[in-house]
């Protein structure tokens, strides 16, 4: 044999066993494949309604996951305020909390009355019409930028629970 066709038939032999070895791994391992997959997170809805000073303001939103590896919710960054918070209400009463699950084919609902985002200490008040950019962070998923319309007052989203 030759030099060229030694390194032919090793780059083929080394080929091969480099497909045989990750098509072993993907079959057997692909239940464990699905559970590590990053979750398919989306967000709709995002408001905030204008707030009445610069001291205070809630954001509210609907993140979806479409995939069946639930997520968590664990922070939120903003121009508008260098201390943003995620809040539940339990019990008519509101309180930080450090994440909020996002379940797998399911959906985490920020809205009025309940869990929410709240900003402290605005740089600058936005009115009605105006834009609030905000980055959400994940414990398993990319960060999503996020514009918030700021809304009126009294603005109630179609999926509120809040009377």
């Amino acid at each position: 044999m030759n030099a060229r066709t030694t390194r032919t038939l090793a780059a083929a032999l080394s080929l091969t066993a480099a497909l045989a070895i990750s098509g072993c791994s993907s079959d057997s391992g692909a239940d464990a494949d699905a559970a590590d997959a990053k979750p398919e997170l989306t967000v709709s809805g995002g408001y905030m309604p204008e707030p009445v000073n610069d001291k205070m303001a809630g954001a509210f939103m609907v993140i979806k996951n479409g995939s069946k590896t639930a997520d968590k919710l664990t922070g939120v960054t903003s121009p508008l305020s260098d201390d943003l918070q995620i809040h539940e209400t339990k019990d008519q009463k509101m309180q930080q909390v450090r994440s909020m699950d996002v379940p797998a084919n399911g959906e985490l609902k920020l809205e009025r009355g309940g869990s929410h985002v709240m900003f402290m200490g605005l740089k600058n008040t936005p009115k009605v019409g105006e834009k609030v950019t905000v980055e959400l962070r994940f414990e398993k998923s990319s960060p999503i930028k996020v514009e918030l319309d700021v809304k009126e007052r009294t603005y109630k989203a179609d999926n509120s629970t809040a009377h």
